[in-house]
């Protein structure tokens, strides 16, 4: 039977090899955040020199897209085979809540303060925004816009400025869920994960699902 792998050996050690630095890399992260990555310091780990580690990524940065673009298309795969499997939007947010509640390391890498001299190159936008047109299609059975009807100041604002949209044809109201639920469910999770809830005796997930039901009340547009 032919070799299915298209891979040489070569090629496959190469990928290897790079799985087992970023698998260091987020161990580094998890102990000191993602600013104090140190390809010398997982070269270390390893027990190769630095300039090793330089033939797997040119640098800090590169590693650090690798590892911003594995977390995105975690995300984006999670929320599409929710979506396949019929969640609707109450549906994903859940899912978007277990994604983050299992690797609050790999979330704020994505959603928490920057890195410090790093700059995501553009390939990881174009990610997010398959994200955000997952949601889009959730979005869109909930609104309703009839000719004539009002249009809320901040849905008509998203229309004009719909690049964060992609090319979905979601209308006005759609965006302004979308949005809602993207800034709601972040801000509670952001709080949630950075640990802001745990003097104040309450659970979390009480607060996302309220917020979630409040999110999803029938409203004008």
């Amino acid at each position: 039977m032919a070799n299915s792998d298209p891979a040489t050996p070569r090629e496959r050690y190469r990928a290897q090899v790079r799985t087992e630095i970023k698998e260091h890399a987020w161990q580094q992260i998890a102990t000191a955040g993602a600013s104090a990555l140190s390809l010398n310091a997982i070269a270390k780990q390893m027990g190769v020199s630095g300039p090793a580690l330089y033939r797997y990524f040119a640098g800090r940065d590169e590693l650090i897209t690798e590892l911003v673009r594995d977390a995105y298309r975690s995300l984006a795969d999670t929320l599409r085979t929710a979506a396949a499997e019929g969640a609707d939007l109450a549906g994903l947010a859940h899912a978007l809540r277990g994604w983050a509640l299992a690797d609050p390391h790999r979330y704020f890498l994505v959603y928490g303060t920057p890195v410090p001299g790093y700059h995501a190159p553009d390939d990881t936008t174009a990610i997010s925004a398959g994200i955000m047109a997952t949601l889009l299609d959730a979005c869109v059975p909930l609104t309703t816009e009839a000719p004539g009807v009002h249009v809320a100041p901040l849905a008509a604002h998203l229309e004009q400025h719909r690049g964060w949209a992609g090319d979905h044809p979601a209308p006005p109201a759609a965006l302004h869920l979308a949005m809602s639920f993207w800034t709601r469910m972040h801000g509670v999770l952001s709080l949630e994960l950075a640990g802001h809830f745990t003097g104040m005796r309450f659970d979390p997930a009480r607060l996302f699902e309220a917020e979630l039901d409040d999110l999803l009340a029938p409203r004008n547009p």
